[in-house]
């Protein structure tokens, strides 16, 4: 795992040492272990690569980046791990030699053979940029899912890339708000893929390539894409079958997953996803196998390390569980700074704790992350399901009745999710599972400040693309395809990404192999969820080797106690940042924002969410002194 950056000059004026330096430094939390730099200014275009360096797999200098191949015309980037490297060197051994036992190398090889064609070949989990001297043309790609970030920026003279924002920022592009994109950030907590709340600032999509040469920057282009069957076609294949396929891919995914010259452990939820990849490592590593958790000490619902301490015990791991005390308001511009924008996912608040706590004795660590996706184990599928077969009268009716639920002061009572889907139910297909997902739903948007704001065909866009790339396939399909492309995308693997990598820990998720999303993509409806149990073929697959409350165990997120905490730690916050002259006033409403506010402290409902996207909003606005 590391942090690459570069900038590309079509005037053929080599990049700045101090720039590159800046870029590289900005980065150095990915990669405290080495910093490395190419120029290459012998002909225009001209190109300047930095990169810093975590050490994984040939600890030696001999891996260090940009590396090149055998004459120097091929120089490549990595943040990642290739897990197939090892089989695609056997087959170049035979034309090229090698100077390091590491996966980088093999992309440069890989890449004289090939050309672009080489991206497709590669299995993992990867951001990279190869630079070739001869053709004097830079490549940048990313992995099937995008797992590891890249960013880039162009202007007529230039193209700045980088792991993070802050690289580009460190090489002086400039900053300004993407103003039109700020409903988007308050539906969802992020701004979907390709575009981020910086102007002119995106993100290479997954599974894409992106090429720059003398002619300019050309638009990304797809290697890959998920492909589910057209609905009432998925192969016949029983339960039985399908679990030992799955239980055979999932060993496949941990084992390859395990290749590394550091220490390995897992970070531990009390959920059946980690769980089984926990209970895999187990029978795959020699000796105990390291876990790591975090819980709530004062917040039971919240807190995972009773249910992740009796995974542990059953599977005699050396775990390691850690508390998250009243912490967040002097986390918060920590957790703003790693994610460069801002972010309204408040579980990157314990992921960055737990991963601070394993990196203190091991450098990778495997999570589950991408079980739901791959398996359907959210709720919300079920609940999507159930409305598409409601007849329009009744799904009126349910909307008028829900107005009588009070919300009530937890986000997760029941109460609140039933009002919440009566409530809905009645909306237009997109409309309806946006509602269900995202923190600010329309009529919210438009409490804050009207149209300018809720831009409602902007807003459901991301989501309307997604859905149609799938649009023959069943509807538990198309779900998880747009789960995949939208939630997965940019809110599950950036939090983990920025919050393992603040700390120079590698996260692997053995869910989120290819080879395992394909052949369960591919499976009957009834194999991934049946009415409110989901994960059904995962949980026969691991059945033996976990104990049955864990499997048992209804489906619950990894998140914290926000309703709590906005009426105490974090109240003080909420009134010098949000209700005392704020940056936001330039664009919502302040009274709306006091009268959120006094709903959240009433105990009438709950606003947690929303005032946490509201405060890290506003702190990137003061950081980067906008409004």
């Amino acid at each position: 795992m590391c942090g690459i950056a570069g900038i590309l000059a079509f005037d053929g004026r080599p990049p700045r040492e101090a720039e590159l330096q800046a870029m590289g430094d900005a980065l150095r939390h990915r990669g405290p272990d080495a910093a490395g730099y190419h120029v290459d200014a012998a002909a225009a275009p001209a190109v300047g690569l930095a990169h810093r360096r975590l050490s994984i797999i040939d600890l030696s200098t001999a891996a260090d980046q940009p590396l090149p191949n055998e004459d120097g015309t091929v120089h490549v980037l990595l943040n990642g791990e290739i897990y197939n490297f090892r089989e695609l060197r056997t087959g170049l051994a035979a034309h090229h030699s090698f100077r390091s036992q590491g996966d980088t190398e093999v992309i440069a090889h890989l890449y004289e053979e090939r050309g672009e064609d080489a991206i497709a070949a590669l299995d993992g989990m990867f951001a990279l940029a190869i630079w070739d001297a001869r053709k004097r043309r830079l490549v940048l790609a990313r992995d099937h899912f995008g797992k590891k970030p890249l960013y880039y920026w162009h202007d007529a003279q230039r193209l700045v890339f980088g792991s993070e924002i802050k690289a580009l920022l460190a090489a002086g592009v400039p900053v300004e708000m993407a103003e039109e994109n700020l409903g988007e950030y308050l539906a969802f907590g992020y701004v979907p893929t390709p575009r981020t709340l910086f102007r002119g600032i995106r993100k290479l999509p997954p599974a894409s390539l992106l090429v720059a040469d003398a002619a300019g920057v050309g638009a990304p282009r797809a290697y890959w894409d998920l492909r589910f069957p057209p609905a009432g076609e998925a192969p016949r294949v029983g339960l039985r079958e399908a679990a030992d396929h799955v239980r055979d891919l999932l060993f496949a995914a941990v084992r390859k997953r395990l290749v590394a010259d550091v220490p390995l452990g897992l970070l531990l939820s009390g959920g059946v996803d980690s769980a089984a990849v926990a209970a895999i490592m187990a029978r795959l590593v020699p000796g105990r196998v390291r876990t790591f958790t975090v819980g709530f000490e004062d917040d039971a619902f919240y807190d995972e390390r009773p249910h992740a301490e009796r995974v542990a015990r059953h599977l005699d791991t050396e775990h390691h569980a850690s508390i998250v005390r009243a912490q967040a308001g002097s986390l918060l511009e920590t957790l703003v700074d790693h994610h460069d924008e801002p972010f309204g996912d408040s579980s990157a608040l314990p992921t960055y704790l737990v991963a601070r706590e394993a990196r203190a004795r091991v450098t990778v660590a495997l999570n589950g992350d991408g079980g739901d996706e791959t398996f359907a184990g959210y709720d919300r599928f079920h609940a999507a399901l159930i409305a598409d077969r409601i007849p329009s009268p009744l799904a009126y009716a349910l909307k008028a009745a829900s107005r009588l639920v009070p919300e009530g002061p937890s986000h997760h009572a029941t109460r609140r999710r039933i009002r919440r889907f009566a409530d809905k139910a009645a909306l237009p297909f997109v409309e309806r599972i946006f509602a269900w997902s995202s923190f600010f739903d329309l009529p919210a948007l438009q409490a804050l400040d009207g149209d300018s704001v809720a831009d409602r065909e902007r807003i459901l866009s991301s989501y309307r693309e997604a859905l149609q790339h799938c649009a023959g396939a069943s509807l538990l399909s198309r779900l998880l395809y747009l789960n995949a492309r939208t939630y997965l995308l940019d809110d599950l693997l950036p939090k983990m990404d920025r919050m393992t990598m603040a700390h120079g820990l590698e996260a692997r998720s053995p869910m989120l192999d290819r080879d395992l999303i394909e052949y369960v993509a591919a499976l009957p409806d009834g194999l991934k969820r049946r009415g409110g149990r989901g994960k059904i073929v995962l949980k026969k697959a691991v059945a033996d080797m976990l104990p049955p409350e864990i499997l048992t165990r209804p489906k619950h997120g990894f998140g914290v106690p926000l309703g709590e905490w906005f009426r105490g730690e974090l109240k003080p916050r909420v009134e010098s940042l949000l209700l005392d002259r704020p940056r936001l006033a330039r664009w919502l409403r302040p009274d709306a924002l006091k009268q959120l506010f006094a709903e959240h402290l009433s105990g009438r409902s709950d606003r947690g969410h929303q005032l946490w996207t509201l405060l890290t909003l506003e702190l990137w606005l003061r950081k980067h002194r906008i409004g």
